[in-house]
C-alpha cells in the first residue's frame, strides 16, 4: 500500500522528521485558502498522486502570491500527470498539497528498504538529492552509500554518523542528520513499513536539516496492525480490478497480455506466468486465488479476470494441497456459468481429489480444454489464445 506525500510527512512529524508545514487541498479554493493560513511570501503547489517525478511532469510549481497559488492550483488540479512512474496514460490529480516554500542550499537522498539477501535492513543514502535514484545508480553509482542494519540491533549513532560522513553533510549539520537517520529507521520499523524514501533531504542555508519530500510504501500483510495507516488509502490512485479483487481477499495485479491466470499460490502463480512465457504468451495478470479458496471466490476471480477486454483465453493452474481440486471445479463451473464464458479455458489440476475436480469438469457439458502438465497447459492456452 502507498500513500500521499503529505500522509507521509504527517507520520515523519509524529517521529521527529522536521517537515516543511503544509496544507493539504482538494479545490482550488481550499488551495488559496491554505495559503493564506501559512502565510507565504512563497509557496509550492504540489500535485498529490502516487508517483515519484512530479516536478518534471509539470506537477510541483512555486508560487509568489495567492492569485498565483490560484492559477497554478486550477491547472495542475485535474490535470492528467504524467511521470516516469505512471506510464504514458499518467494519473489523474485529485489532491493538493500546498506547502511553505524551502531555502534550499544541499539537497540530499535518504531511504530505508528491507534488503532480503542479507537479511537486514538497508539504510540507503547520496549526496545527489533531488534527482532520480536510478539516474543516479547508473551514471555514479560510487555516490550511493548502503549501510546494513542488523534489526536485532538496531541503528547505532555510530552507524548513522557513518552515513552522514560519507554522504558529506558538514560538520554543523552533522548532529541533526544523525538524529533524523535514526528517527526514519524507527518510523520504518514502527510502521511495518517496505520502503520509507525522502527525496530531498535538504540542508538550508543555516544548516538546518528538512525532509522535503516522503514517499511510503507499505507491507500490506501487516496493514491490520495499523488502522490509523488504512485510514490513508486513496482508492482513487490504485487500479480498479485490484480494489476490487482485495475486497474477496484475493491478491491480484493486471499486467499487459492476453492470457488470464488464475493459480492457488503466489510461487505457483509465479511460475505459470514464466512457462506462459516460455511458450510465446503473455500474462494478463498475476492471481493468487490462496490455498481456502471457496467457489464463490473463484466466481469473483473469473469475473475480475474478464473486466479486462484484453483477455482472449483463461489458464486455470491448480495444486491441490490445502485446496482441494473438486472445489477449485465447482468454482470454474459456476463461474462460467455465471460469466457467460466466451473465451478458451485451459485447466490443469494436480493433488488432492484431482480424480473427482476433473470428473467435475468433463460432465459440465462446458468446452474446458484439459491438461496433465503446466507445459502442455502452457502450450494450449498459447494457442487458443492465437
Amino acid at each position: 500500500m502507498k500513500i500521499h506525500e503529505y500522509q507521509g510527512k504527517e507520520l515523519l512529524k509524529k517521529f521527529g522528521v522536521a517537515v516543511p508545514r503544509g496544507i493539504p487541498a482538494f479545490s482550488v479554493d481550499e488551495a488559496v485558502a491554505a495559503a493564506e493560513k501559512l502565510g507565504g511570501p512563497v509557496w509550492v503547489v504540489k500535485a498529490q498522486i502516487h508517483a515519484g517525478g512530479r516536478g518534471k511532469g509539470g506537477g510541483v510549481k512555486l508560487a509568489r502570491s495567492l492569485d498565483e497559488v490560484r492559477k497554478l492550483s486550477g491547472e495542475i488540479l485535474g490535470m492528467q500527470l504524467v511521470t516516469h512512474q505512471t506510464g504514458p496514460e499518467g494519473q489523474k490529480v485529485r489532491r493538493l498539497y500546498i506547502e511553505d516554500g524551502a531555502d534550499i542550499q544541499k539537497e540530499y537522498y535518504v531511504s530505508v528498504v528491507t534488503d532480503r539477501a542479507t537479511q537486514k535492513i538497508a539504510f540507503i543514502a547520496s549526496s545527489e538529492g533531488g534527482m532520480d535514484i536510478e539516474e543516479v545508480a547508473a551514471s555514479t553509482p560510487e555516490k550511493i552509500i548502503t549501510e546494513y542494519i542488523d534489526p536485532l540491533t538496531g541503528f547505532s549513532k555510530e552507524q548513522a554518523t557513518k552515513v552522514a560522513n560519507a554522504i558529506g553533510m558538514p560538520a554543523d549539520s552533522t548532529e541533526q542528520a544523525v538524529d533524523i537517520f535514526q528517527k526514519l529507521y524507527q518510523c520504518y520499523m514502527e510502521t511495518d513499513a517496505s520502503l520509507v524514501e525522502i527525496n530531498p533531504l535538504n540542508r538550508d542555508s543555516k544548516g538546518n536539516v528538512i525532509a522535503l519530500d516522503a514517499k511510503f510504501n507499505f507491507d500490506s500483510n501487516a496493514l491490520y496492525r495499523h488502522p490509523e495507516i488504512v485510514e490513508f488509502r486513496d482508492l482513487d490512485e490504485e487500479d480498479p480490478a485490484e480494489v476490487e479483487a482485495s475486497k474477496f481477499d484475493l491478491a491480484y495485479i493486471q499486467l499487459d497480455g492476453n492470457i488470464g491466470c488464475l493459480v492457488n499460490g503466489a510461487g505457483l502463480a509465479m511460475a505459470t506466468m514464466d512457462t506462459i512465457k516460455l511458450f510465446g504468451g503473455e500474462p494478463a495478470n498475476f492471481l493468487d486465488v490462496g490455498g481456502g479458496a471457496t467457489a464463490e471466490k473463484v466466481t469473483e476471480a473469473f469475473k475480475i479476470m474478464l473486466k479486462n477486454d484484453g483477455v482472449q483465453a483463461i489458464l486455470v493452474n491448480i495444486f491441490g494441497g490445502i485446496m482441494r481440486c473438486d472445489i477449485i471445479a465447482e468454482g470454474v463451473i459456476a463461474a462460467c456459468k455465471a460469466v457467460n464464458l466466451s473465451v478458451p479455458l485451459v485447466v490443469r489440476m494436480k493433488g488432492t481429489n484431482e480424480e473427482l475436480g476433473k470428473k467435475m469438469l468433463a460432465e459440465s457439458g462446458l468446452p474446458i480444454i484439459s491438461a496433465d502438465t503446466m507445459a502442455e497447459a502452457a502450450q494450449k492456452v498459447v494457442a487458443a489464445a492465437k
